[in-house]
């Protein structure tokens, strides 16, 4: 018999509840102290009936996307994605897969192409934050997109947006690629309709177009 069982035997003698021991009281300690930042939901009024919401609140952030300053609200827990979408109205990233294995959502922080479903609203305040609806000069579509519609490099159009900042940011850092560098700088991005073809296509016209990022 250990030593707990031992415990519990004497405390059963004593009178004291079953199982209840140092490594017991501990735990219940634990969770004791812990139980302020977890229970006590907020109640709020919504469709005519009182719903328990959980955890901590809406918090101010700022955010430089596309060389424009956004205030917005939004909870800790809250995505890049879920901010530029729901919070925001750039909703040129697509939410697809929710778990950094597509690429649909890719924006460029600081210059690098990033999975904007990873990345928490908090994370990428003071970053320079670059979406799809930031690559055009006015009316005139960036050179990737316009490699895209030249190429027919989009069908269904779910991964389009990522794919066109992929490259974007892929071109701006190998300018003049081979297909061997295009095929592991884009292998982040996956196309359901198997336009690859077109995609590559595409960058290789931006290349030799002169791509001017």
């Amino acid at each position: 018999m250990n030593d707990d069982g031992k415990k519990n035997e004497e405390s059963e003698q004593k009178g004291e509840p079953k199982g209840f021991s140092r490594r017991s009281f501990l735990q219940v300690s634990g969770i004791s102290l812990s139980a302020p930042l977890v229970l006590g939901p907020k109640t709020i009024r919504l469709a005519g009936e009182d719903v328990k919401i959980y955890g901590p609140g809406k918090v101010p952030i700022s955010l430089t996307i596309n060389s424009k300053k956004h205030s917005a609200e939004v909870e800790p827990r809250a995505t890049l994605l879920d901010t530029l979408r729901n919070e925001l109205e750039l909703t040129g990233a697509k939410r697809v897969c929710d778990r950094a294995s597509c690429g649909a959502c890719t924006v460029i922080i600081d210059g690098k192409a990033v999975y904007s479903c990873t990345v928490l609203a908090l994370e990428a305040q003071n970053k320079a934050i670059t979406t799809v609806e930031g690559l055009m000069d006015g009316d005139k579509l960036h050179p990737v997109q316009q490699a895209f519609v030249d190429n027919d490099a989009q069908q269904c159009g779910f991964c389009t947006p990522g794919f066109v900042v992929a490259c974007k940011a892929f071109l701006d850092k190998h300018p003049h690629p081979t297909r061997e560098e295009l095929g592991v700088g884009l292998g982040g991005n996956l196309c359901r309709c198997g336009t690859y073809m077109g995609v590559r296509a595409a960058v290789m016209q931006a290349a030799k177009g002169g791509h001017n990022g």
